[in-house]
């Protein structure tokens, strides 16, 4: 079986400025929400068993509080952050595993989703499907790989070395000193991408870059103004990757069998009448019928 993890929160964001806006029986916006349930059905019709999806229930996490300037839902559309309470019902409602992250990220639930599957030895493989370069961390070899949905591209291990010059376990070390303006930390004076990926390639963590520039790889370029800014700024590096690591003891589920998908529950029809898309269960319905078809076969 491959198991498949959807970044909840990016498909929503995707659909809501993708698709016009609707609204449903009650008068809730739910553009977004259809679209992303369309999106998982017709991943389900088209072959995968086993998936989860989540999503920032609360956009703040643990992680506002170790660093003030981390993002927030600040300046993010009311009308969007409405439709994850109900996506998150629906998609229960459809029988899709769902981790509606409050203390930790959606981020964090995907990457003890992936770590927790791969130790399984029936899974072929797990797909991360997200472009979220923050979960590039979670990439392994050819059996933990990311899944860019839009573009239609796969990032395994070797992807994610050309791509950011580094490999996946460097990936926080990276951010910690390059930056990361979607998660609201500046990085490290002086450090762009290439920098990163130089000095990176060669120490793979913050901790084996010689503290004295002369000791540095010959290779890497402005070795004494990097070391002199780093080294300055020690322990911002460190909360920097603090705050880039994915955490791998958010409670996702106990056996991967948990993500099989089984059909709808009846009060999904009840969610698509309200939202005006009777469709949507009835191709739910059909497909759980196929599933069960195919596998009495």
């Amino acid at each position: 079986m491959d198991v498949y993890l959807i970044d909840g929160t990016y498909e929503l964001f995707r659909h809501f400025h993708a698709v016009p806006s609707a609204k449903d029986l009650n008068g809730r916006e739910i553009g977004a929400v259809r679209g992303v349930l369309r999106s998982v059905l017709w991943m389900i019709e088209h072959g995968t068993t086993h998936l989860g999806v989540a999503t920032d229930h609360v956009i703040e996490s643990f992680r506002n509080k170790l660093y003030p300037g981390y993002k927030t839902s600040e300046g993010v559309a009311p009308a969007l952050l409405d439709q994850f309470p109900v996506l998150e019902e629906t998609l229960e409602a459809m029988g899709v595993r769902v981790w509606p992250m409050v203390a930790y990220e959606a981020d964090d639930a995907l990457a003890s989703a992936a770590a927790k599957a791969a130790a399984d030895d029936r899974v072929g493989q797990v797909i991360i499907c997200t472009p979220d370069k923050d979960l590039s961390q979670c990439v392994v070899g050819t059996r933990v790989v990311q899944l860019d949905r839009r573009r239609r591209t796969v990032r395994d291990e070797a992807a994610v070395e050309a791509k950011f010059g580094v490999k996946p376990e460097s990936i926080p070390d990276y951010l910690a000193v390059l930056g990361d303006s979607a998660d609201g930390f500046p990085g490290i004076t002086g450090w762009g991408e290439k920098a990163s990926a130089a000095t990176l390639s060669r120490y793979r963590h913050l901790e084996d870059i010689p503290k004295n520039w002369r000791e540095w790889h010959p290779a890497i370029g402005s070795a004494r103004s990097l070391a002199a800014s780093l080294f300055g700024s020690w322990n911002d590096a460190l909360l920097f990757r603090l705050l880039a690591t994915l955490r791998l003891e958010v409670p996702v589920f106990e056996s991967v069998d948990e993500l099989r998908w089984q059909g709808p529950h009846p009060r999904f029809e009840e969610h698509c009448g309200a939202m005006v898309s009777p469709d949507l269960f009835t191709r739910a319905l059909s497909a759980a019928t196929t599933r069960a078809l195919v596998q009495t076969a």
